[in-house]
């Protein structure tokens, strides 16, 4: 996902990107939906998220 399409979706959850990096944007998008925190944090490449919208950019990461 691009950055222009990450900054739309925190604009939708009034999310403040600024000049946050694209993990602290996702992060902050993650707990303004009540969600964990999570990107990019996976351990071994394991997720327990499976309907996460930012699965395959996290597992990449």
């Amino acid at each position: 996902m691009t950055m222009k399409e990450i900054r739309e979706i925190a604009k939708m959850h009034n999310v403040k990107a600024g000049r946050m990096k694209k993990g602290e944007v996702i992060r902050a998008i993650q707990r303004s939906e009540g969600n964990f925190d999570c990107f990019g944090r996976a351990v071994s490449g394991e997720c327990s998220q499976p309907g996460c919208l930012w699965r395959e950019d996290c597992l990449s990461v």
